[in-house]
């Protein structure tokens, strides 16, 4: 699976170029983002592709020296559980 890298954005288009996962991460100051939105189409759940979004957006985000606030859902959990990517939480 071939993950295509945006501003802001990591997505991965089906074969007819649909998007089928993306999480995004808009600005919202500088040097700062908000993961806000993960999908992964139902054709791929249970494969583990929403915790490989959120490993490329962590790992771009600690590339560009950037911190992250969490509004997904998703992220939340997940940041939760994966504490080696605490570095890049914007603290409060």
């Amino acid at each position: 699976m071939e993950f295509k890298h945006e501003i802001n954005r990591i997505y991965v288009n089906n074969e007819q170029g649909a998007i089928i996962a993306e999480v995004t991460f808009p600005d919202v100051k500088e040097g700062v983002v908000n993961i806000n939105h993960t999908f992964v189409d139902d054709s791929l759940r249970g494969q583990g592709i929403a915790g490989k979004l959120m490993v490329e957006a962590a790992e771009q985000l600690r590339k560009e020296n950037k911190k992250a606030i969490l509004t997904c859902p998703y992220a939340i959990g997940w940041f939760g559980k994966n504490h080696g990517y605490d570095d890049i939480l914007e603290k409060k």
